[in-house]
């Protein structure tokens, strides 16, 4: 909030808020639709006046919008953003694929952030804790049992399992028993620096991420699902580059 603040202060509001004609009595003129951040953050910063847009929204609209404007805020863990989804495809009748067309995501990233749900509620605190990442999340949803589930997230904890860990002891279908710690060779520790990049590159992109390193060369595998899903990985990589 301060941050923006300073912004506003800065160079003003680069984005209108969003408001509609107030339908209560009284002297409020409008209501505000979108952008409470952006107005809340104009008051701290004394502004006289800032720019708005006013729509003419009906009542069963003021909470999708809402929604909508809260999923393009950077700050939402995996699970608000799950639970946002769902709240729009359950309570608006919004498809997949139209909700993937308005926010510009796309679909199979908004399938795959709603699966979050189906974890047990204590793998969920964690998630949103940020104590597990989005990716071991994922990895964690091939198992089926909720009991399985919790053991192999504890042990994501305990141990620092890296996601394509979890995903190859999620596909054993079991959890077998920890190996003996492994020697701090150069090696260990050089494999450990890829698994940590990989990772790292399928929280960003939503995706899973491979990274296989042979005797003189190497190779960085990212899964899509579609051509959409594709697109949408090459935004983020390089959102000037031009997609086909």
């Amino acid at each position: 909030m301060q941050e923006l603040v300073h912004s506003i202060r800065e160079i003003g509001v680069l984005q209108p808020i969003v408001v509609r004609r107030s339908r209560e009595e009284g002297d409020t003129k409008y209501e505000l639709v979108m952008g409470e951040r952006r107005w809340r953050a104009s008051q701290r910063a004394e502004m006289a006046t800032i720019p708005a847009i006013v729509r003419d929204t009906q009542d069963v609209d003021l909470l999708r919008d809402a929604l909508l404007e809260n999923l393009h805020r950077s700050q939402l863990n995996p699970l608000e953003e799950a639970a946002a989804y769902q709240q729009l495809l359950h309570e608006f009748g919004t498809t997949q694929e139209e909700l993937a067309r308005r926010i510009g995501r796309s679909r199979p990233q908004i399938s795959n952030t709603i699966r979050l749900l189906r974890l047990p509620a204590l793998v969920q605190r964690r998630v949103a804790a940020g104590i597990l990442s989005a990716g071991h999340a994922r990895a964690l949803l091939v198992l089926e049992d909720p009991a399985a589930i919790e053991r192999l997230a504890q042990r994501i904890v305990a141990e620092g399992l890296s996601v394509r860990a979890v995903e190859e002891i999620a596909q054993a279908g079991e959890t077998p028993k920890k190996e003996k710690t492994r020697k701090a060779t150069p090696a260990n520790r050089h494999h450990e620096r890829l698994d940590y990049i990989a990772d790292a590159f399928a929280d960003k992109l939503d995706t899973s991420v491979k990274i296989n390193l042979g005797a003189r060369k190497g190779k960085m595998t990212i899964e899509f699902a579609s051509v959409d899903d594709l697109n949408r990985i090459i935004s983020v990589l390089d959102p000037e580059i031009e997609k086909d």
